[in-house]
This record gives structure tokens, C-alpha cells and sequence, in this order.
């Protein structure tokens, strides 16, 4: 950038002016960077980079890095300056305190995989997917074997999904290129989705999460509307919608079955086309060429494609309940700048730790430690749990466990709390 770029002093004010599409600056670790045209390169996506455009990104550059002397060196060709008062000590204490936690669980060893741990788990889910297969082959296709076998085969399912979410966000290995080939076969060809896409998706999640016209997890409000925020805005903004007073009860119907089957299918179907994402085609059209060779016998073309639906609608149901229990019941508003850990801690929950809800939930009854730490193997989120309860007493930050069935049930409260915000203000702007 030149020799000015490495005196030159900017405020955080200047910095939050380059802050929309196109325009696109961020400061990490007092450093201040033009990232307009490399997020187009960006590994985890350019919209990744947008959601943070004009703000402190050094949590989520650490949060997401593991090699952060490797990601440094891309950013010395874009660097414009030094941000004024980036001294350390001007910092909160939370966000020192956190630095120093989160130096501490790498001292400790927190952030290095199992292997064992993860080759069990792969393993788990090739052997269900079999067995799913050999049952219908050995016993045939009568309801009691049909139902085993479907039963099998969403554990499978499910299980590969929480697996390919470890390689997704590369905590099991060191060398990225083995995380990706392991995400590539755990979501696109056992699970017949797109890996690209997911990244898309997810890490935007991560970035912003709970965070209104950012966290893609919360643009629902074509079918549901959550938190206090949403429901007053769509009220105000639509006459014609959905009846979200409602919206608790036909949840059970159009929200967990039919969000693997039928969302994720269209736009994952029109992401991989759009973008060209080849090698995520070739490991789906294996999948789907693999499942018809294997079913067809057994169950003809449309039976297949009938027990494939089956399978995705449970599957569905078992992700959506699981992944929507830490966050629908928490804060969702408008971006605000928060420092990570505040943001983190707002947008998520946990579930109790038991052997059971640890499988169950591969490991995101963790979600607090997991968002704070997203490339942290989840074997090892329990380790975490008890120090970052620590660091949030000492600050009176709350850290929120819930039993599982209690979490289950917010979901519903909370949609039902959010329909009537709808409902009042529908009538106030609209029938009056």
C-alpha cells in the first residue's frame, strides 16, 4: 500500500465509513486493513468479511484462524494504516481477560483433536449406514425392517451431520487439506449436500450470530418471526403475512421436517449451480448415484427417493430441534458492534452435559463454548465450560444451562412470545 499505509493514523470512526458492500475496511489487532477486494477470495466466503466491514475484527480473526502467522501474511498487501489509541491497555478488561482464556486453553492443550475420538465417530456412521442397507438387503422390505432400516439411517445421517461440522470449522486437523476432504465426504457425499455451501452459511452464523440482516439463521420472517425485535419491524412493515400469532403450533409441521428436505435441498441445488462449485457436485452426484444403486433393487426409483425423504424429514427434525434450542430463545437485534464474547454469550445457551445429550447434540449442547471457539475439537468443550463460567461470574455476564427438555420447550414459548409482539403490533399499525 506504500509507505503511508504503515504511519498513517485512522480512528475507528473513519473505519466504521467503510463499513458497506464494496467499501470494505476492518481493523485486526490495532491494524488497519482494506479488505474490499479480497474478500472476494476469502476462503470462508466475501459476505463473511462484509458482516464485519467497518469494525474490530481481531476475536473473530483469532476465533476462526488456527495458523494465524499464515492468514497474517495475505493481509500485509492490504494493510492502510494503524488505528488510533489500538493501544492494548485501552482495551476492556473482558476482552483482556478473555485473550488471556483464551491463551490458556492452548497451554493447556484444548485446541489439539483426538484422533481416536474422531475415527470413532467416523466410523459410528459408516457402520449405522451399513447396517441401515444390510438390514432391508438380509431381512427385506417389510414394515418392521423398513422402519429399522429408516431408523439406522437418520442416526447415520444425523451423526455424519454433527461430523462434518467438526471439518467444517477445521478443528480435527492440522493440515487444512484433510479437513476439507473429510468435510467433502461427511456432508456432500454420506449426506448427499454441499460442503461450499455450508461454509457460506455456518460461518456467517458464527460471525454474527442472532444478528438481524446477518446471521442467515435468523431470515425466517417469510414463515416465523423471532426475538422482541422482528415481530414489531414486520408488523409494521407488512399488511399481508403469515398469521405469526400462530406460529408455535404450525412450527411442528413446516419448521424442522421440512428445513433439510425442502429449504436446504433448493439452496443448495441453486448455490453449487450458481457458483460452479464442481467438486461439491461430483461428491453429491455420488451420493445420489450411490443410494440408487444400493435401494433400487430393494425399493424401485420411487421407492427409494420416498425412504430417502423419510430419512431427510427426521433427520430434520433431529437437527432442527437440536440446533434451534441454544439461540431462538436468546437475544436477536439489530448489529451493534459487541465485543465477542458479550455477542457470543447473548446469542447462545447450553444444554446439560450428560453421555447421552453429548452425542445426541454432537457436542453443541456446548454452544457457548463452541461459538466462542469454533475451531476447539468438541471433545474438549467440557474442559472449557467451567472456565469460561468462571470468566463470566467474575464480570456478571450471564451463562446460561438449561436441562434439555427446558431448552426444547423455549423454543416454542419463545415463538409464541414473539407471535403475540407480532400480533399487538399488527393491530396498532394496521387495524386502527
Amino acid at each position: 500500500m506504500g509507505k503511508d499505509s504503515k504511519t498513517r493514523i485512522i480512528t475507528l470512526e473513519e473505519v466504521s465509513k467503510h463499513g458497506q458492500k464494496g467499501d470494505n475496511w476492518i481493523v485486526i489487532s490495532g491494524q488497519v486493513y482494506d479488505v474490499t477486494d479480497w474478500s472476494r477470495r476469502h476462503p470462508g466466503g466475501s459476505r463473511l468479511l462484509n458482516l464485519l466491514a467497518g469494525q474490530d475484527a481481531t476475536e473473530p480473526f483469532h476465533a476462526f484462524h488456527n495458523d494465524l502467522n499464515y492468514v497474517t501474511k495475505f493481509l500485509k498487501a492490504v494493510r492502510v494504516g494503524v488505528l488510533r489509541d489500538a493501544d492494548k491497555s485501552l482495551r476492556s478488561s473482558v476482552d483482556q481477560d478473555f485473550d488471556q482464556l483464551r491463551e490458556t486453553a492452548r497451554k493447556m492443550g484444548l485446541f489439539e483433536a483426538s484422533y481416536f475420538f474422531f475415527t470413532i465417530m467416523l466410523t459410528h456412521v459408516f457402520i449405522l449406514e451399513a447396517l441401515a442397507y444390510l438390514n432391508m438387503w438380509y431381512c427385506g422390505t417389510g414394515w418392521i425392517a423398513y422402519i429399522i432400516s429408516v431408523m439406522l439411517y437418520t442416526i447415520s445421517q444425523t451423526q455424519a451431520g454433527w461430523l462434518q461440522h467438526d471439518f467444517g470449522h477445521l478443528s480435527v486437523f492440522k493440515d487444512t487439506k484433510l479437513d476439507h476432504f473429510l468435510h467433502h465426504l461427511t456432508m456432500s457425499f454420506t449426506k448427499g449436500a454441499s460442503a461450499k455451501w455450508w461454509n457460506h452459511m455456518h460461518f456467517q452464523h458464527h460471525a454474527k450470530p442472532n444478528v438481524i440482516d446477518k446471521d442467515p439463521d435468523v431470515r425466517l420472517e417469510r414463515f416465523l418471526v423471532v426475538g422482541d425485535v422482528i415481530p414489531v419491524e414486520i408488523a409494521r412493515r407488512w399488511k399481508r403475512c403469515m398469521p405469526y400469532n400462530l406460529q408455535h403450533r404450525y412450527f411442528f409441521l413446516i419448521g424442522p421436517p421440512l428445513l433439510i428436505p425442502v429449504y436446504f435441498h433448493y439452496m443448495i441445488i441453486r448455490h453449487v449451480i450458481t457458483r460452479k462449485l464442481w467438486v461439491d457436485f461430483v461428491f453429491i452426484m455420488a451420493y445420489y448415484a450411490k443410494t440408487l444403486y444400493l435401494y433400487t433393487p430393494l425399493l424401485g426409483v420411487l421407492g427409494t427417493i420416498i425412504y430417502v425423504f423419510i430419512v431427510r424429514c427426521l433427520d430434520s427434525i433431529w437437527f432442527g430441534w437440536v440446533s434451534q434450542s441454544n439461540h431462538i430463545p436468546m437475544q436477536i437485534d439489530h448489529d451493534e458492534a459487541k465485543p465477542w464474547l458479550a455477542l457470543q454469550i447473548h446469542a447462545t445457551c447450553n444444554v446439560e452435559r450428560s453421555f447421552f445429550n453429548d452425542w445426541f447434540t454432537g457436542h453443541l449442547n456446548f454452544q457457548i463454548e463452541h461459538h466462542l471457539f469454533p475451531t476447539m475439537p468438541r471433545h474438549n468443550y467440557y474442559k472449557m465450560a467451567s472456565l469460561v463460567k468462571s470468566l463470566c461470574e467474575k464480570h456478571g455476564i450471564k451463562y446460561q444451562v438449561k436441562p434439555m427438555g427446558k431448552a426444547m420447550a423455549d423454543i416454542t414459548r419463545s415463538l409464541k412470545h414473539s407471535g403475540d409482539l407480532w400480533q399487538i403490533a399488527y393491530k396498532a399499525y394496521h387495524l386502527h
